[in-house]
Formats: C-alpha cells, structure tokens, sequence
C-alpha cells in the first residue's frame, strides 16, 4: 500500500494537455478564515492505491483535488466527497487554520467544501496529519 501521491502530478498534466479547461476559471484558494472560492473537482478516489496495480483500496479513506492546487483527504470514508465528479464546480471555503505550527509546518489547514451539482458539503484537511504530527 502507498498514499496515493499522484493527485498534483494527475492534475498539473490534465492542465496541460487541456484535458481541464476550466481550470483556468478556478479562483485561487481562500488564505483566511471564512474566506471561499469557485473551484472545480479534479480529482476524486481512495487515501490509499496499491503500489503493484495502482487500483484504488477501498475502505481506505477520502482524497478529492480542485483545480485551484488544494488537495483534501481522510482516514475515512466521505460519501459526500465521494459523490464529486471531475468537473464539477465547487466552493472552497477555509474554515480553519491551525496555531502554534513550527516553522514551515503548514498542513492541517481545514476546508468545507460545496458541490454545485449535488448541493452535498464536506468538511476535510488538506493534509493525513495535522502541523507538528507524523
């Protein structure tokens, strides 16, 4: 098993080849608190692939990527994240920021997350472990 690290490398080659046009319309993320933006969904699948075939583990957790570059994932399974399509516009909106970070920590920024097409929100992190953690 592997965490499936090929969400930025996926959607910086859809982006360009053109496979995603409507990545240039995403706004770039919110950066305070409170703050959202229009994206779209680039990527949805598993926190986890096998490292031999590359298939998905199902049971394993949430991953979801967006246009605008944030990447949102879970220990577990998010059926309103799992229901997003590549494509699908959403609104980011970050909910939380955490403190007391060291120096060049900056994961377990928190997220909600809208899709327009299912009107279905998720809460995530953008990272497995929060600033500080493993």
């Amino acid at each position: 098993m592997k965490l499936d690290l090929s969400i930025a490398a996926t959607l910086g080659l859809a982006i360009a080849v053109g496979l995603l046009p409507f990545a240039a319309s995403a706004a770039k993320p919110p950066t305070r608190v409170g703050a959202c933006a229009d994206t779209f969904v680039a990527r949805v699948g598993t926190r986890l692939v096998d490292g031999s075939t590359g298939q998905s583990i199902a049971g394993s957790g949430t991953a979801i990527s967006f246009t605008n570059g944030i990447s949102l994932i879970s220990y577990d399974t998010v059926p309103n994240a799992a229901a997003a399509r590549p494509g699908d516009k959403a609104k980011l909106c970050l909910q939380s920021i955490p403190k007391n970070c060291p120096p060049g920590d900056n994961r377990g920024k928190v997220y909600q997350a809208m899709i327009y097409r299912t009107g279905k929100r998720f809460a995530l992190p953008d990272s497995q472990h929060m600033c500080g953690g493993a």
